[in-house]
């Protein structure tokens, strides 16, 4: 009986870890947006208005993304081409927001944390196949 409660409790602490990594922006499509501003905020020294700006434009961005990475009827590359498209179009946008410079540090500040976001390898299109 100690043994069946016990594997209960592993399952609940597993799936209570899984969800909370989620909800904190572990998940593929990044943080939420109140973690994003105040990251920009502390990381990068932006104002508020700054700051909305880069999370309003990569919020309006998210749900085109999410639909076609959720889209069976595009292959891996149609998939990192359109992706691409969407990412040098909500860039620009940006860039537009913050001017060259800050567009800059925004730049060298999101590639600095790649490495933490999760997913299969697929990060940026280095040399990947």
């Amino acid at each position: 009986m100690k043994k069946i409660i016990a594997g209960i409790a592993v399952v609940i602490a597993i799936c209570f870890v899984s969800t909370s990594y989620a909800q904190q922006g572990g998940g593929r499509m990044g943080m939420d947006p109140a973690t994003m501003k105040q990251k920009l905020k502390d990381d990068l020294k932006f104002t508020d208005v700054q700051a909305d700006s880069v999370v309003a434009i990569s919020q309006e961005f998210r749900p085109k993304m999410r639909d076609i990475f959720m889209d069976q009827t595009l292959s891996q590359d149609d998939k990192r081409a359109k992706v691409g498209d969407l990412r040098n179009l909500q860039n620009k946008r940006i860039q537009a927001a913050l001017g060259d410079d800050l567009f800059k540090k925004y730049q060298d500040w999101q590639e600095k944390n790649r490495p933490q976001r999760s997913g299969g390898g697929n990060g940026g299109g280095g040399g990947n196949q």
